[in-house]
């Protein structure tokens, strides 16, 4: 399975992760969780597609597709907070469900590949807060309040004091 949180780990076990899974199918229209859920588990889709929504008063907003290979839900294995989005399909597909059990059994079986699919998760989480960070800045600076565009100051360049410059 093509997916970046198994980078670089042997395929011995990923076969095993994926063998012990669960597999979870989730029918065209149906949700896989929904925002403030608890979460405890971490899903990979194998077929079909997602996306993720997050609410706003009464109405869902998408933040993201997700396609196969991609990740859902990895932050509630770091954090045990509530679901931070919902999840609905939009195709029927087929997800591996992964729990923080499996990812022990890793870390007693296997420390080296143990972190690096922890830091493999890591990057992940890292890579979608980089992506909302720019997002978020894009969509700050075309603000209006008042009907007036909101100006930031770009910083001020400093006067290089190296040699030649």
């Amino acid at each position: 399975m093509q997916t970046p949180v198994f980078g670089a780990i042997r395929e011995e076990l990923i076969a095993q992760l994926v063998e012990q899974a669960p597999l979870i199918n989730v029918k065209n229209g149906a949700y896989l969780f929904r925002e403030g859920d608890r979460g405890t588990s971490m899903y990979i889709i194998e077929s079909g597609r997602m996306a993720a929504l997050k609410k706003w008063d009464t109405e869902e907003y998408l933040l993201k597709e997700l396609l196969q290979g991609d990740c859902i839900g990895e932050m509630a294995l770091f954090d045990f907070l509530p679901r931070s989005a919902s999840i609905i399909s939009t195709a029927n597909t087929t997800l591996i469900e992964i729990t923080a059990a499996d990812l022990l059994t890793i870390y007693h079986q296997d420390l080296e590949q143990f972190t690096l699919l922890q830091m493999n998760l890591g990057r992940e989480v890292t890579r979608r807060l980089r992506a909302a960070d720019e997002q978020l800045f894009h969509e700050r600076m075309q603000t209006t309040i008042d009907g007036e565009n909101v100006r930031f100051q770009t910083y001020l360049k400093t006067k290089d004091t190296r040699k030649g410059n």
